[in-house]
C-alpha cells in the first residue's frame, strides 16, 4: 500500500513556504505522493451541487484560493526528489489538449518522469459557462481528449481527426519519460467514471469514499475492462477514507493501490507533527 496527500494546493498551499513545506514533510514522513485539485473559476453563487459533501457546497466556500495545478505541481517538483506529482483531479474538458500533452510532458520529463494526470468531467456548470465549453458534452469531451494527448505522446508526427480535436503531423516535443506515456488516472466516484476508468485509465481515483461505496464501483470498472479487452488488475486503484492501519488493509483486500488523505494541519509546525504520527501510526502499519 503506498500513501498520499490530497487536496496539497489548495487554502495555504497556495504560500511557497507552505506548499515546499508540505511537499518535503511527505516525502520525509513516508508518503510517496501528492495530488492536486483544480478550478480555473468559481462563479459567485453557483446553483451546481458539489458532489463530494453531504451540503452540496465546495469546503472552505467560493474564496478559497485554488493555484493552478500544473504550474503548483512544478514548484512541488523543484522541491523534492521521490514524490509522485498528480493532478486529482484536472478538469480535462476545459482544457486544449494539444497545450495540456506539452505542459504534462515537459513536467514529467522535469521531474524525471515523477507525473501522473489524473482527469475528471467536471460538475461545476456555470465554470464551463464562463469558459465557453458545452457542458453537456463533457463526457464525450473527455475520451476524445484522453485519445488525442496518447497520439501526441507516443508518435514522431502526431495526427488525429475527432469530433472535437483535429490535428496533422503536429510534432510535439518533448515526451514523456516513459515510452507509454504520462499514466492518466480517471477520477469520480460514479458508475460512469468507474466505467471509463475501465476502458481508458491507467488509474481510477474515486477519492472520498468508503469500502462499502467503493466494491461496486470497482465491479463496475472491472468489467468496462474485460469488455474492452483490457486487464483490470494492471488499473491502479486509488481512494480515500482510510485513516488507521485496519481501515488500510481492508482497502488493500479490495484491490486499492493508494491511500490518499488531506493535509493534517495548515501550519508547518502542526503539518510536521501530524505527518510524523500518520507515519508511525499508520504507514509504517501498513507496509512493514
Amino acid at each position: 500500500m503506498r500513501f498520499g496527500i490530497v487536496f496539497a494546493n489548495s487554502g495555504p498551499g497556495t504560500l511557497p513556504e507552505y506548499a515546499a513545506g508540505l511537499a518535503r514533510l511527505a516525502e520525509e514522513n513516508g508518503f510517496e505522493s501528492m495530488w492536486t485539485v483544480e478550478h480555473v473559476v468559481v462563479p459567485a453563487g453557483h446553483g451546481s451541487t458539489y458532489p463530494y459533501s453531504r451540503s452540496g457546497r465546495m469546503p472552505g466556500g467560493e474564496d478559497v484560493p485554488i493555484p493552478d495545478p500544473m504550474v503548483w505541481l512544478s514548484f512541488v517538483a523543484a522541491h523534492t526528489k521521490t514524490l509522485v506529482l498528480g493532478t486529482g483531479i484536472l478538469i480535462l474538458p476545459q482544457r486544449n489538449p494539444l497545450i495540456l500533452a506539452k505542459e504534462a510532458a515537459t513536467l514529467d520529463v522535469l521531474s524525471n518522469g515523477r507525473f501522473q494526470l489524473g482527469v475528471g468531467v467536471g460538475w461545476l456548470k456555470e465554470e464551463f459557462d464562463a469558459l465557453g465549453v458545452p457542458f453537456e458534452e463533457r463526457g464525450l469531451r473527455t475520451d476524445e481528449y484522453i485519445a488525442a494527448l496518447r497520439v501526441l505522446w507516443s508518435e514522431p508526427e502526431p495526427s488525429f481527426d475527432g469530433r472535437f480535436v483535429s490535428f496533422e503531423k503536429a510534432k510535439s516535443y518533448p515526451k514523456p519519460v516513459s515510452p507509454n506515456g504520462v499514466p492518466i488516472v480517471i477520477g469520480g466516484h460514479s458508475p460512469g467514471a468507474a466505467r471509463r476508468a475501465g476502458r481508458l485509465g491507467d488509474g481510477f481515483f474515486p477519492a472520498l469514499t468508503t469500502p462499502e461505496k467503493l466494491e461496486p464501483l470497482i465491479a463496475e470498472m472491472n468489467a468496462a475492462a474485460n469488455e474492452a479487452g483490457r486487464d483490470p488488475s494492471a488499473i491502479e486503484i486509488t481512494c480515500g477514507g482510510a485513516f488507521d492501519a485496519e481501515g488500510a488493509k481492508r482497502f488493500a483486500g479490495m484491490g486499492v493501490s493508494r491511500i490518499v488523505i488531506p493535509p493534517p494541519a495548515w501550519d508547518l509546525e502542526s503539518l510536521k507533527e501530524g505527518l510524523g504520527r500518520f507515519s508511525e501510526d499508520v504507514i509504517g502499519k501498513s507496509t512493514g
